[in-house]
This record gives C-alpha cells, sequence and structure tokens, in this order.
C-alpha cells in the first residue's frame, strides 16, 4: 500500500516537491530556484522550460531523498503561482514566449482601456476581481496582441493557455485542464457557473478554444508519465487557495494568512461568493469533487518576502534572507522610517498600478540596521490594511491570525505583526501549508484520508505571538503608514510606455 502522498509546488521564485506521510508530516523535500527575467522596468518575466525541467529534478530529488519509487505515492497533488501566463504549442509543447508572471505590469494601458467609463470595478460582478494588471486575462490578450500569428492560432486551437498548474498537469498527464481556483484567478471565469463567462471572453479578447478545462481542485486528472509514472495526478490550487485548505480552514470565518514572495490573507465564507466593497477579491477557496465550491475574501499584497530578497540582491545589505532579523535586530524601531514596496504598484485594498515604491521618513540617524527593520514592518502593515478591509466587509473583529509560509520563521516580524493587529499570530508545526493543502486535496482525492475531519486532527500548532504594543504607538505608526502609501500614488504618468513591443 502506499505510504505517502506528493505536492509539487511551482513558486514565483523556486519550484519544490515536498512529499507528507499520512499524519500530514513531511519526510522529504527538494527545492530549486528559477531565474527572474526583466526585460524591461515593470515587466517579469519566466522561462518555462526550466521550471519544467527544475519540477522533474526536484521530483526525482525528493523521491531520493526518502529512498522510494513512484510505486510509494499514492497520488500528487499541485499548487502553483497564480495568475502567471503561459502560452504554448499545442502539437510541440513548446512555449510561444516566455510566461508573464503576476507582478508584471505591461498591462497597464490594457487595463486602463478596458475599465473606460466603468472603471475598474467593470468585470467585478462576474469575476470578482478589479480590472488590474495581476491576472491573467489581460495577460494573454497582451501575448495575443503583441506575438505574430498567435492570435491566429489560438482561435484555431493550435495554441494553449495555462496558468502554471495547466503547464505542468499538461506535461504529466497530456490533459489541458485547470481547476476552479486558478480558474477564478483570470478573470474570465463567471464566479456564479464556474465555467469560461461568454461576455468576459468577447470583452477582454480571447477565444475560448485555447482555454483549458476548469476541473474541481480534488480529484483525478490523470495519470502520470516520466517522473511520474502511473501517479495519479489529483488535485491542483492555486498557491493560496491550497494554504487555506492546508491550514484546514473549512468553516465560515476561517482565514489564513501566507508570508512569501507576496503576503495573501484569505477568509472562507462558504457556498456563496461575497462582494467586498473594500478592496478586496472574490474568489474561489476550493472545490472537493462534486461538492459546490466554498469561496473567499482575499487581500493580496504583491510584494512581502521579495522585499527581503530586494534588499539581498539589489542593494547588498545583507547575503542572505535570514539575515535581515539579525540586522533589524541591531536597533530597537526603525527610527520613524517606513518602505512602501510599490514595485508593481499597490494591491488590495488600493489597487492602483500607477504607484511606486518609497522609502519615506529618512533622516541623517537612518542606519542600514532601520531600513532591514522597515523591510519587515512593510510586511506587517500591508497585511494590517487588509485585516481592517476584512472586518469591514465581515463586520467580524479578528480574534487570531493563523500564519504560514517561509516568514514565518521571523519572530521579529511575527511579534510586530500580532502587535500592529492587536491579536495573536499563532504558526502551525508543519507550516508549509501550501505544499500541504495541495496534498490534502490529492489524497482526499484517491481516498487516501477519508474525510476533512481527518484532516483537522493533523493541525497542530508550532508557535505563538501575543501583541505587546502600547495602542497609542500602534495608531501613531500606522497614521504614518498611510501618510507613507500616499506617497506612493500618481506616480505613473499616462505617457510613460509600460507596454510596447515584444
Amino acid at each position: 500500500m502506499s505510504q505517502y502522498v506528493a505536492a509539487i509546488d511551482q513558486g514565483t521564485t523556486s519550484s519544490r516537491c515536498i512529499i507528507f506521510d499520512a499524519q500530514g508530516q513531511i519526510v522529504a523535500i527538494e527545492q530549486t530556484e528559477h531565474r527572474q527575467i526583466f526585460p524591461r522596468p515593470g515587466w517579469v518575466e519566466h522561462d518555462a522550460a526550466e521550471i519544467w525541467k527544475n519540477v522533474q529534478a526536484v521530483t526525482n530529488g525528493a523521491l531520493a531523498r526518502l529512498s522510494i519509487t513512484t510505486r510509494d505515492l499514492a497520488a500528487v497533488g499541485i499548487t502553483n503561482q497564480r495568475e502567471t501566463t503561459l502560452i504554448w504549442d499545442k502539437a510541440t509543447g513548446e512555449p510561444v514566449h516566455n510566461a508573464i508572471v503576476w507582478q508584471d505590469t505591461r498591462t497597464d494601458r490594457l487595463i486602463r482601456d478596458l475599465g473606460g467609463d466603468a472603471g475598474q470595478d467593470r468585470f467585478r460582478d462576474r469575476c470578482g476581481l478589479p480590472l488590474a494588471t495581476y491576472f491573467s486575462g489581460p495577460k494573454i490578450r497582451w501575448l495575443l496582441d503583441n506575438v505574430p500569428g498567435v492570435r491566429e492560432r489560438a482561435e484555431r486551437g493550435e495554441v494553449l493557455f495555462g496558468t502554471m498548474d495547466s503547464w505542468l498537469i499538461w506535461n504529466l498527464t497530456g490533459r489541458h485542464v485547470t481547476d476552479v481556483t486558478n480558474a477564478s484567478r483570470t478573470m474570465l471565469m463567471n464566479l456564479q457557473t464556474l465555467d469560461w463567462d461568454p461576455d468576459l471572453l468577447d470583452a477582454i479578447g480571447v477565444p475560448r478554444a485555447m482555454l483549458p478545462e476548469i476541473r474541481s481542485s480534488s480529484e483525478v486528472y490523470g495519470q502520470g508519465r516520466g517522473v511520474l509514472e502511473e501517479v495519479p495526478v489529483a488535485s491542483a490550487l492555486g498557491d493560496q487557495q491550497a494554504a487555506l485548505f492546508g491550514q484546514t480552514c473549512f468553516a465560515v470565518g476561517e482565514g489564513k494568512c501566507t508570508y512569501g514572495t507576496g503576503g495573501f490573507l484569505l477568509v472562507n465564507t462558504g457556498e456563496d461568493p461575497v462582494q467586498s466593497k473594500n478592496g478586496l477579491l472574490t474568489t474561489v477557496g476550493y472545490r472537493i469533487g462534486d461538492q459546490p465550491a466554498v469561496y473567499a475574501l482575499e487581500g493580496s499584497i504583491a510584494v512581502a518576502g521579495s522585499l527581503v530578497q530586494w534588499l539581498r540582491d539589489n542593494l547588498g545589505l545583507i547575503q542572505s534572507a535570514a539575515e535581515v532579523e539579525t540586522l533589524a535586530a541591531t536597533v530597537k524601531d526603525s527610527g520613524g522610517c517606513y518602505f512602501v514596496p510599490a514595485f508593481s504598484g499597490l494591491f488590495a485594498p488600493y489597487w492602483r498600478s500607477d504607484a511606486r515604491g518609497v522609502i519615506a521618513g529618512l533622516t541623517g540617524y537612518i542606519t542600514k540596521g532601520h531600513i532591514a527593520r522597515a523591510v519587515l514592518e512593510a510586511t506587517a502593515w500591508q497585511v494590517r490594511e487588509v485585516v481592517d478591509a476584512m472586518e469591514a466587509d465581515s463586520g467580524v473583529a479578528l480574534s487570531t491570525l493563523k500564519a504560514d509560509g517561509g516568514m514565518t520563521a521571523n519572530s521579529l516580524l511575527m511579534q510586530f505583526q500580532a502587535d500592529v493587529l492587536d491579536a495573536p499570530v499563532v504558526r502551525p508545526v508543519v507550516a508549509e501549508t501550501t505544499c500541504l493543502g495541495a496534498a490534502y486535496a490529492a489524497g482526499l482525492a484517491v481516498g487516501f484520508w477519508p474525510d476533512i475531519e481527518s484532516l483537522r486532527e493533523n493541525w497542530r500548532k508550532s508557535a505563538e505571538w501575543t501583541p505587546a504594543m502600547d495602542p497609542a504607538l500602534r495608531e501613531k505608526s500606522f497614521r504614518k503608514w498611510k501618510k507613507a502609501v500616499e506617497r506612493t500614488l500618481d506616480w505613473i504618468d499616462p505617457d510613460d510606455h509600460l507596454g510596447a513591443d515584444v
């Protein structure tokens, strides 16, 4: 009998494979980074062929670490960076262009044109999303308009679109499918019908012939080939929805925040989509088999952990990401310095693609320690703004924040997060809840786990941080943060050409 379930996490900066046992514990992990390609300011691309090569390597590596074969795997699940957009040749499997990453802002002008007089909420009632450079639909349109011959081939069904889950499933099984969570991030799926919306396709200009079939998040899509020979490929979830699943947020009102490349707060809203009045996204949380879909409200932050990488790679102030906590701890606070990392505009709750990053409050007193501390505090303040929006939409105050992702290893950040939220922050024993969620969904699909209650029983708390900040200081510091945010706005002018030729 198979003893394990594997999960492939195709993320923004790396791909990894994690193998879990029946208790939801990690027994093997392998990870490899891939290149970040920046052809122009605001443009971000990935080489999809490089990513597929890396996925095969980390899968083989994880199996080797445990000294097992694919016969020991009951299933494999896939979780992925969402919204990253790829078109490939149906016959050869060759991408027609690099994948356009979710952070990319080249569709800024197209977004303005699509909004017209109606503005950014033109399609929100159908797809739950504001018009923003973040989402896949406009990225597809850009590729169709700018890569020679691709639109004609798309209309003939000769090229295929997919987010990274589709790309991996296609390479593993030969099936062209996606799941409802990833489809809900394209601006092309109707939240009520859970199918591609003809009016949205027509308005954005995307041929249906190139789109994958939309399936549930937990079902067998096909049998693996090659590196995962005959292993059922049995789940797909966008990374943030996978973390919601991995944190076992199965009841209405339960939520989590993932601290990764970006920051993402999701709250389960049940079987009915809730339209936000405060800048949040309405999205599909997950769907198990033929059960009704479960929806979520989401606050998306573009830059969190990637700001630490920027500090390392672009400024050279630290040699490794872990060093940021040590450097930040050399000072007692940020010295009045605030860093708003609007590198690709601001996401929730502002949705302002015209914003660009600022460091505010600089004086001669500021050292690199203060900058490092401001870098960490930037993530916590952005999460505070999203939590405030959640509370305004729901009318319910946050009691506890479930946190996961790589940045939760940073105790200074987690303590500051609890301080500015005035609420406890808890981290589970298995902080890699994105992969865990994909594994759980795959295991459910093949009967490795009998039901979601058995998954709840696996959840264990590893650490907890409780608020200890003076309330007056909290609100004064938040007021200063908001002033810094205001200074990022209206930086991009209409004649700043973000999207031209290929």
